[in-house]
């Protein structure tokens, strides 16, 4: 009874303190004193935890050919470091019982079959661990070759493939438990804005990205797609955080180049987000509370006979509960929530279901608040601006497997949005202020059916198609533009994959694209070849021709809309240089053509839709502009292993256009230099207590843009740019420290993590970018944001 009390006591405790600094300290002040007592609350939380004997848990999964996803029987699972091992049953299913909680890995092999290590797994006392492992098919002879991996390559790429989990985006500094921003510490990416996940890829514009939920291509999945942008606009792929919670996400892969022929319509990436399945045979609850705001998930079985189960989470954030209690930021609104569900049902002779869902609204209303009493200072404070948005997706998927050499599946997905921005004069406006709306809505119902056949132990052949309905409306008074846009898209593709020699294996295939509104077509061949040297060194080399439709609402300034086209190349070298850790080297080159360039006005001459990130322009453009990105990558990766973890890469690139006088400029997202550096270490405090310290840096070179032409824009009375000169203004230099301080603590019942995320810990001004200010009446410099603490508790049971 007393260790009970005492359990009761020390989450009491943890929740008032919590309590206590939301009410005291005012997240909403700027002042570093706020940082100090964050600092000492949490340190004083740390030292009041109270540690007890370690726990147990259970460890089952299904481990399955990856391929046809078909049950491999007898295949051996050991936890690494013990002496826990068994075969899989016929199902292919296994289990372990009484497993010491905390990191664990395993080992996973089969004759026939690479062998393979799954790092980075967590067990929780009061959380079951549930997994889904794909054995890749032995495609060398050579002895001791492992794959080594937090989570499975789901897309078949060579090159340019990175794997995102859950638990990294737990872990890593400042990612606001978003997978978007957790890749921004990959190789040859950057971001756009600090308010934003939008991402530059190899210094591509950041439109080149394509989501994916489910496999599905689906619309902008972000809240606050305004947010970071100049004057408020929305973007079409970005926003302040992506609306499903991490909570809900399943093995995700984020591809940067050279896609494999199941991949269409996106030029520097891919986000592809898999939601994942919720305990079939415990039921399992999680509640979060932090600056994100709150964050709550259930799962467990719908029926343990069948294995069919739910999992559904609900956020709300932080600023809207602000929000609701009067409490803003310099006059300035923030609120957002969201809703997601995944329902699986798996069943013996007709396949596996899903049932999905996904949904948020969020809100962003600016009103010019004089607190300190000094009146409006900038163009903004002018201004009561009211941005509105909203976006589902709801789908289902089946997935069947023939005899264990065919798999076929299924995917419906709806996918929309609605976004909504209004501009008024502000009550302290004393400039000339228009009212201006502003309304965009888009649509995509796509389905799916992909068919995969292992034909012999050599060869495999994967073929199926995507048909997509869109539909885009648009009222821009700003710019004077409305209209309603529907097209169908019909991308069938095919992949051949073979083994070459003792060593080598070669996949080729073709994609095909097919725009109904502009009756085009692209045929897209795709290959990669890839040769293991050695048990520690491979070499992969891919190449790709892609493609990606322009926005429809160029109708009014190009008479035929083509798609962008795109040739990547991309050569690959990597070493293990152990079990958890390796080196890996990729060159690239990547040709553009079809881009938008000035079709009259010669003075534009260094006018290029590569730079820019919408899709309104100022004179009439064609499509006879090209551009090209080349650079080289280094990355280091060391997997959690005994306490330590690092993510370190160097990226040399460049990114340019080419003028109307033939020659080549370097664009608005040439950098010319990423470095990125995440470390991290783990102390077993006791054995039932982990404390965490992670650090992560960023050095980027700073973006480039057109000079502002003063003059036009004190005549226009809004930003008009030079087009005649190259890009000669560089912001400098962008440099931010994050880290992230964590506390877990495992009891029998239920499982807690306190933590303390500060984004630029060292409050550096990085500057966003330069505008023409209607009430100064000159160019005025914004800066992106400043120092960002985040704390937040958890408490899983």
């Amino acid at each position: 009874m007393v260790a009970f009390l005492r359990n009761r006591i020390a989450v009491f405790c943890e929740w008032c303190t919590f309590v206590v600094i939301v009410n005291y300290c005012g997240f909403y002040s700027k002042d570093n004193i706020i940082l100090k007592k964050y600092i000492l609350i949490f340190i004083g939380v740390l030292a009041s935890q109270i540690g007890f004997a370690q726990q147990t848990n259970s460890v089952r999964g299904t481990v399955k050919a990856v391929l046809t996803e078909a049950p491999l029987e007898k295949a051996t699972v050991r936890v690494i470091g013990s002496d826990l091992n068994t075969k899989t049953d016929e199902d292919g299913t296994f289990i372990f019982q009484k497993v010491p909680t905390g990191r664990l890995e395993l080992e996973i092999s089969m004759v026939g079959y690479t062998k393979q290590v799954v790092k980075e797994l967590v067990l929780a006392a009061n959380k079951e661990l549930v997994l889904t492992i794909l054995l890749e098919e032995s495609t060398r002879d050579l002895e001791g070759v492992t794959v080594t991996a937090a989570s499975p390559n789901l897309s078949g790429a060579k090159t340019s493939l990175q794997s995102i989990t859950v638990e990294q985006v737990m872990r890593f500094p400042a990612t606001f438990f978003d997978p978007a921003r957790l890749a921004l510490s990959f190789p040859g990416v950057a971001n756009a804005n600090d308010q934003a996940n939008g991402m530059s890829i190899r210094g591509n514009n950041p439109t080149g990205l394509q989501w994916r939920l489910e496999g599905m291509e689906i619309v902008n999945p972000n809240h606050t797609a305004n947010a970071g942008t100049f004057s408020d606009q929305a973007t079409s792929n970005a926003g302040g955080v992506v609306m499903v919670s991490a909570q809900m996400m399943g093995n995700t892969n984020f591809l940067t180049g050279a896609f494999p022929a199941q991949y269409g319509n996106a030029l520097s990436g891919i986000m592809d987000m898999r939601l994942r399945k919720g305990n079939n045979q415990k039921y399992e609850h999680t509640a979060q509370v932090g600056l994100i705001g709150v964050d709550l998930a259930s799962e467990g079985p719908i029926n343990k006979k069948t294995g069919s189960s739910y999992l559904v989470n609900y956020r709300y954030s932080f600023t809207g509960l602000l929000a609701l209690g009067g409490l803003t930021f310099g006059g300035e609104t923030i609120k957002f929530q969201d809703l997601a569900i995944n329902l699986s049902f798996p069943n013996e002779k007709l396949g596996d279901f899903t049932l999905f869902g996904m949904g948020g609204l969020n809100s962003n209303d600016f009103a010019f608040d004089d607190e300190e009493g000094l009146g409006p200072e900038l163009e903004k404070d002018q201004y009561v601006i009211n941005y509105k948005g909203k976006m589902a997706a709801v789908g289902a998927t089946h997935t069947k497997h023939f005899k264990g050499t065919y798999l076929w599946k299924n995917a419906l997905v709806y996918s929309g949005l609605r976004n909504e921005r209004i501009q008024d004069a502000g009550e302290a406006a004393t400039i000339n202020v228009t009212p201006l709306e502003d309304i965009m809505q888009s649509s995509k119902l796509s389905f799916s059916s992909i068919l995969s056949h292992r034909v012999n132990g050599a060869s495999s052949l994967k073929g199926g198609v995507y048909v997509t309905y869109s539909q885009d409306s648009l009222l821009s008074r700003q710019n004077g533009l409305a209209g309603l846009y529907t097209s169908w898209v019909l991308e069938p593709f095919v992949q051949w994959n073979t083994n070459i020699g003792k060593a080598g294996n070669l996949v080729l295939g073709v994609h095909n694209l097919n725009y109904t509104a502009t009756k085009t077509s692209t045929i897209e061949p795709r290959a990669a070849f890839g040769y293991q040297i050695n048990a520690k060194n491979d070499i992969n080399l891919a190449y790709g021709f892609h493609s990606q439709l322009n926005s429809p609402w160029l109708n009014d300034q190009v008479a035929d809309i083509k798609p962008i086209l795109a040739h990547h190349f991309v050569l690959s070298e990597e070493t293990k240089l152990n079990n958890s850790s390796s080196l890996k080297t990729e060159v690239y080159y990547q040709a553009l053509s079809n881009a938008l360039s000035p079709r009259f006005d010669s003075n534009n001459k260094f006018f290029s839709g590569l730079n820019m990130s919408d899709f309104i322009f100022p004179f009439d453009v064609s499509q006879n502009g090209k551009g090209r990105n080349y650079g080289l990558e280094v990355g280091y990766q060391k997997f959690l292993d005994k306490g330590l973890f690092a993510l370190i890469n160097a990226t040399l690139y460049k990114s340019e256009f080419q003028a109307a006088d033939g020659e080549y400029y370097e664009t608005k997202f040439s950098g010319n230099h990423i470095v990125n550096v995440t470390l991290g270490k783990e102390w077993d405090l006791k054995k039932e207590r982990v404390f965490g310290a992670n650090l992560r840096m960023v050095w980027m070179g700073g973006f480039r843009n057109y000079e502002i032409n003063l003059e036009a824009s004190e005549l226009q009375g809004k930003t008009v740019f030079d087009y005649t000169k190259e890009l000669t203004e560089r912001l400098p230099d962008y440099f931010r420290p994050d880290i992230r301080v964590y506390l877990k603590k495992s009891k029998k019942k239920y499982n807690t993590m306190l933590s303390l995320d500060i984004q630029n810990v060292a409050n550096y001004a990085n500057v966003a970018f330069d505008y023409y200010d209607v009430f100064q009446k000159k160019v005025v410099r914004k800066n992106q944001l400043g120092m960002v603490p985040m704390l937040n508790y958890r408490w899983e049971f």
